[in-house]
C-alpha cells in the first residue's frame, strides 16, 4: 500500500466474510488489502474473538486461530447480530451490538497498517448486504465509536455498490446494459442494470432479482446454469456481464463460460466487486462528482422533497428541508425556526416527478403560551426507512424572558399518506 494520508477506503461488511479495499491514487483504481502478511488473503471471517487474559478483541483469521490455540471466545453471526438490539455476554459482561461492531472496525482498520489510520482517514465507506433501521443506527455509533467523524464516513447497499463499482470501469464495460450473476454456493442470482440515457439525469436501474438453485454435480451445474443463462440473457447483447460471489468456477462452467460469452460480451468474476465499489463510491463523493449527469434508481433512495412556506427576511418564501434523490441512511435535515402565531407546523411535500403538492399537519399539543414570534423551535428530519421519517420537534424558549419548556413532540411520517 503506498498511500499514507487522505486515505479513501471500502469495506465490505458480510454475512461470512468481510474485504478492505483502499483507492490506490498511483494506479488510479481500488486495490484490495490482505487479510495475511504475505499472502494474497483478501477475505476475513466476519468474526471476533474475545481474549479474556487480556480483555481484548482480535478479528478475522486472528479470531479464528486465537480461539483455537488460546481458548479464545469466538463470536460467530456478526452480521446478523448487526441488524438487532440484543446484546450478548462475553467474558461475563452484557455487551451491545455496537460495542462488537466497534471492537470489529478497529480490527479491520488496523490492516492498513497506517499510524493513526482515523486521523488520516478521508473517507471510509461501508457496504453490505442490506442496510435496515437498527443496522444503520449500529454501523454508524461504531463509527463514531472508533473515532470517525459523520463526514468521515458513509454507508451503502450491495446494490448500490455495484452501480460505483460498475460506472467507474472503463466506458466499454458500461455502454449498454449489464448483467450480474451473484453466486451464493449453490444459490444463484441475477440481475440486469439498464440504463436510461434519453434526457438528463441518466436513470441507472437495477431490475428485480431472478434466483434460481445450482446442483453440486459439476456436469448437473454446468447445465443448470446454461438453462439460466438462457433464461436471463439469452443472446441480447450487453456491454459486460459481472459475476461475483462465492460458488462460480471455470472448473465446472465448461458450456456456460461459452454463453455468457456470446458475441464476445465481456465477462468479469471477481470477489471484490463491492469492497472495490465501496471504495469508489468514496473517491466518487469525495473528489471525482463525474457521475453527477447518472442517478441510480436504488431501493432506498428518498422520492419526496419536503419543505416549508416561511418568512425569510420579510418576505414569504419556500424553504426546502429534504430533496428527493438521496439515500434514507444519509438524509436528514436540521433548522431553527420563530412561530408567528400558528400552534402547528405545516410541510410541504411533493413527490419525485409530480409537481402537484399537498400539506402535512404536525400538532404540537402542550405548546406554551407566548406572544407572538417568542416560541424557538428545533426542527430536525430523519428517515428511518425509504419510506418513513422522523420528526423531532423540541421547544428553545426565547432567551431569558422566555425559557424553554423541555416539551419535545416526535412524529414518524409517511409522507405518501399525508397524515400524522
Amino acid at each position: 500500500m503506498n498511500e499514507i494520508r487522505d486515505l479513501i477506503l471500502g469495506i465490505d461488511f458480510g454475512k461470512e466474510k468481510t474485504q478492505l479495499c483502499y483507492y490506490d491514487r498511483r494506479a488510479g483504481e481500488p486495490r484490495s488489502l490482505s487479510m495475511k502478511v504475505g499472502a494474497n488473503v483478501y477475505e476475513a471471517p466476519t468474526r471476533l474473538c474475545y481474549l479474556s487474559d487480556q480483555e481484548d478483541y482480535t478479528v478475522g483469521l486472528e479470531a479464528d486461530y486465537f480461539a483455537r490455540e488460546r481458548n479464545g471466545e469466538l463470536i460467530e453471526g456478526l452480521y446478523d447480530l448487526s441488524g438487532t438490539e440484543d446484546t450478548v455476554q462475553i467474558g461475563g459482561k452484557t455487551v451491545t451490538p455496537v460495542d462488537l461492531l466497534t471492537h470489529f472496525l478497529k480490527g479491520m482498520l488496523r490492516y492498513v497498517g497506517v499510524v493513526d489510520v482515523i486521523r488520516n482517514t478521508k473517507c471510509l465507506c461501508i457496504t453490505s448486504p442490506v442496510l435496515t433501521e437498527i443496522r444503520v443506527k449500529n454501523l454508524k455509533e461504531a463509527c463514531r465509536n472508533a473515532g470517525l467523524s459523520d463526514e468521515q464516513f458513509m454507508l451503502l447497499d450491495h446494490g448500490e455498490s455495484f452501480y460505483y463499482y460498475v460506472m467507474t470501469q472503463k466506458k466499454e464495460v458500461v455502454s449498454r446494459s449489464v448483467a450480474w450473476y451473484l453466486f451464493d454456493q449453490d444459490h444463484v442470482t441475477f440481475r440486469k442494470m439498464t440504463l436510461n440515457t434519453a434526457k438528463k439525469p441518466f436513470l441507472v436501474r437495477l431490475e428485480d432479482p431472478v434466483e434460481t438453485d445450482l446442483p453440486r454435480s459439476a456436469k448437473e451445474r454446468d447445465s443448470a446454469f446454461c438453462e439460466f443463462i438462457q433464461k436471463t440473457i439469452g443472446t441480447e447483447l450487453f456491454s459486460s456481464v459481472q459475476i461475483s460471489g462465492e460458488g462460480f468456477g471455470t472448473e465446472w462452467a465448461l458450456q456456460s463460460v461459452k454463453i455468457l460469452c456470446f458475441q464476445k460480451r465481456k465477462v468479469y468474476y471477481g470477489n471484490n466487486l463491492h469492497a472495490g465499489g465501496a471504495c469508489a463510491c468514496a473517491k466518487e463523493k469525495t473528489e471525482d462528482r463525474s457521475l453527477r449527469s447518472y442517478r441510480f434508481l436504488s431501493e432506498s433512495l428518498v422520492k419526496n422533497d419536503v419543505g416549508m412556506d416561511m418568512l425569510v427576511m420579510g418576505s414569504r418564501a419556500f424553504v426546502p428541508l429534504i430533496t428527493n434523490g438521496g439515500n434514507w441512511y444519509e438524509t436528514h435535515s436540521h433548522c431553527e425556526l420563530i412561530l408567528d402565531g400558528m400552534e402547528d407546523l405545516v410541510f410541504v411535500v411533493s413527490s419525485m416527478g409530480d409537481t402537484e403538492k399537498k400539506r402535512v399537519v404536525m400538532r404540537l399539543p402542550g405548546l406554551p403560551k407566548r406572544p407572538r414570534k417568542t416560541t424557538r423551535l428545533s426542527l430536525d428530519l430523519s428517515y428511518v426507512s425509504p419510506e418513513k421519517c422522523e420528526i423531532t420537534v423540541k421547544d428553545l424558549g426565547f432567551g431569558e424572558m422566555f425559557p424553554k419548556s423541555g416539551k419535545v413532540w416526535k412524529e414518524t411520517v409517511t409522507w405518501e399518506e399525508g397524515s400524522l
